[in-house]
Formats: structure tokens, C-alpha cells, sequence
């Protein structure tokens, strides 16, 4: 029997690799697009083929999809501040477009888009849902505007034959996250001591290996056009750093910094990045203005109609602790 195999843009990323993983575990093929010269340390020791090539570029697409199944799309630019937006919007939407086109052209059985739950609104009741309305006025900064054009446009492609199911993982957490992500780079700062105080602010945190799972659920069972959030536990900031605490022996920290200081910190941090250091600053306006509104969210959707389960979310913060101490922190 030929095993199915799937395509994984951005196969080498904290999520794709997962889904790469998954695919494997299951027995199928997996063949990741990485881009030249990328780092592959999260793909080392898989069994899997690489595709070399860009979301710029038709041809290398093309090549990619050729003999899939199926297509994750996974790959996108996940930064909360970016000296330069153009770049973000060049490879969230118009890459979007074009792993679309490649996967139309090439009669997939099936893409699966991973798009993020800060596209979704959330509902009276402070709980976002798929079905929540939101509009792209409502989104804060360049990363989750360039994430509502490109699901809108996995929509559309939806309505016109193409087929799509959207996921939408909240904040995915675990090992392989070597960049690291944003949320990533919170766990990391307070192994490290750095996290002095915290906002008054939530999110979902979920584990990397049940989104990676839910790709594959959502290509099985997956309605198409519809969205999926893939979530965990909604934890208020102080409670994931008094989670982490427990986990890690680090102290948690004590004190909640007002609103206002905090804006103030990252329009200096921001001046700072931006003139002098060219690096991504230690706090930025977009993380500042998200945090004042608790990003919390349901997946009763996708656990009713895709047997969708996570786990505790502990297990996922121990792995990510022994994740960073072993290979970051070294």
C-alpha cells in the first residue's frame, strides 16, 4: 500500500516540524519546504524529504506540491515587531496566495491553512470563537493584519472550490521552538530571570504536539471552509508565570506593572531598537496594546467535530523548560 504523502511549508519551523512529526508517527511521508539556508536543527534525525524554495517563487512551489496528497500550510512570518512591514505582508499574504495556487494547480485532496486565533473576535463574554465577528480594524499590528487578509483569502479560496480548512492554534508551547517564538521568548526571559513584574493580561496556551495533531484532524475530519481553534487552558499572565515557578524553581515575579509604564517602557524600547541596536526590542507597542485584552479562547468546535483533545498544559511547560535549558540556554 503507497503511503500518502504531504506537503509541510515551513517544515522546519516550531509548529511545522511538529506537523511533520505527526505525519510521520502516523506512518505517512512527509517532505517539508525549507527555505535556502535555513536552519534544519528541528528537522534533525526525521525521516522526511526537503524541498528547497520560497513562497515567492511559482516554480519551487510547484516542484514542492508534485506528488502530495495534501498540503499544511504552516509557514509564515511570526513577529510582533518588525522594523519593516512589507517583508510580513509579502510572505503571510502573498505567500499564502501563492502555496494556494500551487495546491489548486496540482489537485490536492485537501490544504489545510494554519492561520492563529488573533484573527478571531471574541465574544461578550471574553472568550473568543470561530464564529465571533472581527474585522481587520480590530487587529493590532502587522503580523495578526497580514494573518485576517490571508485567512480571508483561504476563505475565499474555499468558496471557490479549492479544498481549505482553516485552523487557528492559540499559543502554541513545547520543545523544537528554537527561534524562539514570542511567546517562546517570555518563557526563555523568565528562566533567565529577566521577568521583574507582568500585566494584567491571558492567554490560551496550548501544546505544540496536540496543534500539530489537530492539522492532521482537520484534514481528516475538517469541514471545508470552516475554521478550528486549536487551544489548551486559559491562564491569566500570573498564572502561567506561578506555573512556571512550580515547574522550574525560578521565583515568579511579584509585582503587576501598570498599563501606562508599560507603554512608556516600550516606546523607549522601541526608540532604542529602532536608532541604535537594529535588534528586536525587549518589549514592543504591538505585545504592550495586545496585552489589554485577555486573549482567551473555547475549542468546544473542534474537540465536537474533529475528536480534537489536549492535554494538560504542565506537561507542555516542562517540556518547553527542559527544551530551552538543554539547547538554548547552553
Amino acid at each position: 500500500m503507497t503511503r500518502r504523502l504531504s506537503l509541510v511549508t515551513g517544515g522546519n519551523g516550531f509548529v511545522g516540524c511538529h506537523v511533520v512529526r505527526a505525519l510521520l508517527a502516523r506512518g505517512e511521508h512527509a517532505r517539508a519546504l525549507v527555505r535556502e539556508g535555513a536552519s534544519l536543527k528541528a528537522l534533525e534525525g526525521l525521516d522526511c524529504e526537503k524541498a528547497v524554495g520560497d513562497l515567492h517563487d511559482p516554480t519551487a512551489l510547484a516542484r514542492a506540491v508534485e506528488g502530495c496528497a495534501r498540503v499544511y500550510h504552516v509557514a509564515a512570518d511570526y513577529r510582533l515587531w518588525v522594523p519593516d512591514p512589507a517583508p510580513m505582508y509579502a510572505a503571510n499574504v502573498d505567500g499564502t496566495k501563492n502555496v494556494l495556487e500551487a495546491a489548486r494547480r496540482a489537485g490536492v485532496e485537501r490544504v489545510v491553512y494554519t492561520s492563529t486565533v488573533g484573527t478571531l473576535g471574541i465574544g461578550a463574554d471574553g472568550i473568543g470563537r470561530e464564529d465571533a465577528p472581527a474585522s481587520i480594524d480590530e487587529m493590532t499590528g502587522a503580523y495578526k493584519r497580514s494573518k485576517f487578509i490571508a485567512e480571508q483569502i483561504a476563505l475565499s479560496a474555499a468558496r471557490q472550490g479549492l479544498p481549505v480548512v482553516i485552523v487557528n492554534p492559540s499559543t502554541p508551547i513545547g520543545a523544537f521552538d528554537y527561534k524562539p517564538t514570542p511567546t517562546g521568548r517570555i518563557i526563555l526571559d523568565f528562566l533567565k530571570g529577566r521577568m521583574t513584574a507582568y500585566l494584567d493580561t491571558g492567554l490560551n496556551l496550548v501544546d505544540v504536539e496536540d496543534v500539530a495533531r489537530g492539522h492532521l484532524l482537520a484534514a481528516e475530519k475538517g469541514q471545508i471552509g470552516e475554521k478550528y481553534i486549536l487551544g489548551g487552558e486559559n491562564l491569566t499572565l500570573k498564572e502561567l508565570f506561578a506555573r512556571l515557578a512550580a515547574l522550574s524553581g525560578v521565583p515568579a515575579p511579584r509585582f503587576q506593572v501598570p498599563y501606562g509604564a508599560a507603554y512608556a517602557f516600550a516606546l523607549v524600547a522601541e526608540g532604542w531598537a529602532r536608532a541604535v541596536s537594529k535588534q528586536p526590542p525587549r518589549a514592543s507597542l504591538t505585545e504592550v496594546r495586545m496585552a489589554r485584552r485577555r486573549m482567551f479562547f473555547d475549542s468546544s468546535k473542534a474537540r465536537a467535530h474533529l475528536g480534537y483533545a489536549p492535554g494538560p498544559i504542565d506537561a507542555a511547560l516542562a517540556k518547553a523548560i527542559a527544551f530551552y535549558r538543554r539547547c538554548v540556554m547552553v
